[in-house]
């Protein structure tokens, strides 16, 4: 695990459910930064719901967009970024993370995932979860096995609260 350096963000990546946007604001609070979720700035952008862009405009757009959105937010300083679940699938995505901050995975046991997600697919928000949920966490966490790999830390939510991992990235950064 590599502590927090001179970056001038952090940057939170994780499968869907881990808790990245919770995390990234509570983090935010702690450090006094701004906080950034790629999915609300990406519904800004395109003035519609993630939901609607992947029924209108398909995953390619969506993906096209998040881009470029992830590279604008990183242009700026001081923030907690929480990003989609599948920003990291696209290897200039990873680069610009990098370039832009001090990349943290969030992880959790399927089982834990599957809680966490379910009420969020019934509800609609999660269309990559379309159907059977449960199945579609199957097959999306082995098809992202090593989707994260590349981040600079990796923590585990399965057991902890929001709360709990926003101390624990506070604590790894220097004057904190």
């Amino acid at each position: 695990m590599e502590q927090f350096g001179t970056s001038r963000n952090v940057v939170i990546v994780g499968f869907m459910g881990t808790g990245k946007s919770t995390v990234s604001r509570l983090l935010a609070e702690k450090l006094g930064w701004d906080s950034k979720d790629t999915d609300e700035e990406i519904e800004l952008a395109a003035g519609k719901s993630i939901k609607r862009i992947f029924a209108e405009d398909g995953e390619q757009a969506f993906r096209d967009l998040e881009s470029r959105v992830l590279t604008e937010v990183l242009s700026r300083p001081n923030q907690v970024v929480a990003t989609g679940g599948g920003a990291a699938l696209r290897e200039e995505n990873r680069r610009t993370m990098l370039k832009g901050g001090w990349v943290v995975a969030l992880t959790a046991d399927r089982r834990t995932l599957v809680s966490r997600v379910t009420s969020a697919a019934a509800a609609g928000t999660r269309p990559l979860l379309e159907g059977d949920a449960e199945e579609r966490v199957g097959a999306l966490l082995e098809a992202r096995r090593h989707a994260y790999d590349f981040a600079q830390a990796t923590v585990d939510t399965s057991e902890r609260t929001p709360l709990e991992l926003a101390d624990l990235l506070a604590g790894w950064m220097p004057g904190r």
